[in-house]
């Protein structure tokens, strides 16, 4: 078996269809052994999807894991022989480009743990996947005027705004949206961390593996259409979730020697702004429904 892929779903309705058919038409040369876990769904796509694509395994789980522990259990589920694991959401559709085409940019460096591809948006537009790990004053500067002025210069050095994409790029880390991962990095490394509920694992993984020396390396060899939210939605539990996984980040990675001194206000800012985004997008969708 060439390559292990893992969707873990929840609720994504027909996109999760979408999303197995998109990876089995894009295999090309390669075998490859696609698993779904499912986290207690109540919309009954997971089995729609393995009806639809017979080819598909699937693994039902009486409660909701988190998707860190949903993607080790995949990982464990997918043949133990694959040297590659691909981690898709489920709202996300390879729309360019095959897998054997993908894995093999990670065959040519041995060095290369980790791959992500183009990530487009539902509209064509680039979604600002291989990022660097930001400082402290352009993380702080990000999450206060990013969601307001997304153009604003800590938002851009953080997103790498300039860079189009169509390059190949060592990169801090991508978006777990899809990731291609080394079998024998994600073992070296122990997985995902499943304190990571949903949102910073990618970050955190990504994290480990390069403090251990493997690379990063966001390549245009293959796209893929992300619709993003469709299993969470855009809410304030979603927002609080969000701040969770990054403190969890920073206090893991970042908050080391007098900056653990910083952690409590670390908490409380990301409180803050997660309470602000969501009283700004509720304000937004009442003036939208109004108009």
């Amino acid at each position: 078996m060439d390559l292990g892929v893992v969707v873990v779903n929840y609720n994504a309705g027909d996109h999760l269809i979408r999303c197995v058919a998109s990876v089995v038409d894009a295999a090309g040369a390669l075998s490859i052994d696609v698993v779904v876990i499912d986290n207690a769904s109540s919309d009954g796509s997971a089995r729609a999807a393995a009806a639809r694509v017979p080819s598909v395994r699937l693994v039902e789980n009486p409660t909701n894991r988190g998707l860190s522990a949903g993607w080790n259990q995949g990982a464990r589920a997918v043949s133990a022989d694959a040297p590659w694991l691909l981690f898709l959401n489920p709202d996300a559709e390879i729309r360019r480009g095959t897998l054997d085409a993908f894995v093999a940019v990670g065959d040519r460096r041995a060095d290369v743990a980790v791959l992500g591809p183009v990530i487009r948006n539902p509209d064509g537009s680039v979604y600002e996947s291989g990022r660097g790990f930001p400082g402290v004053v352009e993380a702080v500067g990000h999450a206060f005027l990013g969601p307001f002025r997304p153009d604003n210069r800590f938002t851009r050095a953080y997103r790498q705004t300039d860079w189009d994409r169509s390059t190949e790029r060592e990169v801090d880390w991508v978006s777990f949206a899809a990731m291609l991962i080394r079998r024998s990095a994600f073992e070296q490394a122990g997985g995902f961390d499943e304190g990571f509920w949903l949102y910073g694992e990618e970050l955190d993984l990504c994290t480990r593996l390069r403090d251990a020396g493997w690379t990063v390396l966001a390549t245009p060899a293959l796209e893929v259409v992300h619709v993003g939210g469709v299993s969470t939605g855009r809410s304030r539990r979603t927002h609080l979730m969000h701040s969770q996984g990054v403190y969890r980040y920073y206090r893991k990675h970042r908050a080391r020697g007098w900056r653990r001194l910083t952690l409590p206000l670390a908490w409380t800012a990301l409180r803050v702004r997660a309470e602000v985004v969501a009283l700004s997008e509720r304000r937004a969708t009442r003036q939208h429904t109004v108009v």
